[in-house]
């Protein structure tokens, strides 16, 4: 008795929210080990699902760097990263494509498999991420986002169905590029005047102390965050994801969110609780 009063405390507690973000679109970026964790990416498919049954429109970015190593390795493609971003000549970023596309079909397949409509696309298709090389540092095939075309998501989106997309985009030149998919993201939530962006990653959210979980920042404005990259407390791969949010509360989204995919359903912890999980991230 007591679980059930529990779990319906639970139920009454998320009602609000579910109502303020009816028809709301939330875009969420999944990438890391936790992806290709069974058990964890199911929590977050399950999660994704259930967004889409209480009438909000989750649009999927995904990424997928252990694979793309993996396939690298097999190809005997030497990996090489500058300041966190993959340097990619032509024959690596062949093998890039061939691994996201792999890791989309099997994510929309589970998401079926969960009763939900999602369909697959490459940033590639469409015009939907149209970049140009960047010029900042001599990376290859690496692109920055000029545009993003929401047309085929907005009706995806309108007829119930979950687009699941992978960071490669296409250039004036007709080559493909690869994208961060935190860019990707944060620059798609923008384009969909999204509600939320939500960066799922393999630790809590932001800590003043990432060696201890007690030291969680629950809620960050976007000054604050900007000054505790300044000051070096948030750092390593932390940085571009938090400057993903960043970029993406200054172009309009109203809140973003960084969450532990590994925690069990961290997702509706986050949004539909009043303490949630992770770090959220506000523009005030």
């Amino acid at each position: 008795m007591k679980e059930a009063i529990r779990k319906s405390e639970v139920l009454i507690e998320a009602l609000p929210y579910i109502k303020e973000f009816f028809g709301k679109v939330i875009v969420i970026k999944f990438g890391g080990s936790s992806l290709h964790d069974d058990a964890a990416r199911g929590e977050v498919l399950k999660d994704i699902v259930f967004m889409r049954y209480a009438g909000m429109k989750p649009v999927l970015v995904h990424g997928g760097g252990p694979k793309i190593n993996a396939k690298l390795k097999e190809a005997n493609i030497k990996t090489k990263f500058v300041d966190g971003l993959r340097v990619t000549c032509e024959r690596s970023m062949g093998v890039v494509d061939s691994a996201l596309t792999e890791i989309n079909k099997d994510l929309v397949d589970e998401i079926k498999s969960l009763g939900a409509e999602a369909f697959g696309l490459s940033g590639k298709e469409n015009n939907i991420v149209q970049t140009t090389k960047r010029a900042d540092a001599d990376l290859g095939f690496v692109g920055s986002i000029e545009t993003i075309d929401t047309t085929v998501l907005r009706r995806l989106m309108d007829t119930n169905i979950i687009p699941v997309i992978c960071p490669v985009g296409k250039g004036k030149d007709n080559k493909l590029y690869n994208v961060n998919a935190d860019e990707v993201a944060s620059k798609m939530a923008i384009a969909l005047s999204a509600e939320k962006l939500a960066v799922l990653t393999n630790v809590r959210g932001v800590m003043k102390d990432k060696s201890d979980p007690e030291s969680l920042f629950q809620s960050l404005t976007s000054k604050e965050a900007t000054r505790l990259i300044e000051t070096g407390v948030i750092a390593g791969g932390m940085v571009p994801k938090v400057k993903a949010c960043l970029d993406a509360l200054a172009g309009g989204v109203r809140k973003a969110h960084i969450v532990d995919a590994n925690l069990s359903h961290a997702l509706l912890l986050e949004i539909f609780t009043d303490e949630g999980i992770g770090t959220e991230i506000v523009g005030r």
